[in-house]
């Protein structure tokens, strides 16, 4: 079955809003752990550092979970590929 060019924008507006979400990801899981001990000079409710290790990035991480289902729920009803209310 072959696409049609809805389709295609469809599927790059998806693999970019996922890229840019994984390199989201990426920052705040790697290279936030990766300079941890100069986070950790910085001190706002503690050591920066430990704070995005223990609750910063749990709190990212939620963040992209709910943008990405906002989003896509928003594109699925922009191209006409939402799911039926049953």
């Amino acid at each position: 079955m072959p696409l049609t060019e809805k389709h295609r924008e469809y599927w790059h507006r998806n693999l970019k809003l996922t890229s840019l979400l994984l390199a989201i990801w990426f920052l705040a899981t790697f290279v936030v752990s990766w300079y941890a001990r100069e986070l950790n000079e910085i001190v706002l409710i503690g050591p920066l550092g430990f704070y995005m290790g223990a609750q910063g990035a749990l709190i990212v991480y939620v963040l992209i979970i709910w943008y990405y289902a906002r989003r896509m729920n928003q594109m699925d009803k922009q191209y006409g590929v939402q799911e039926g209310d049953e």
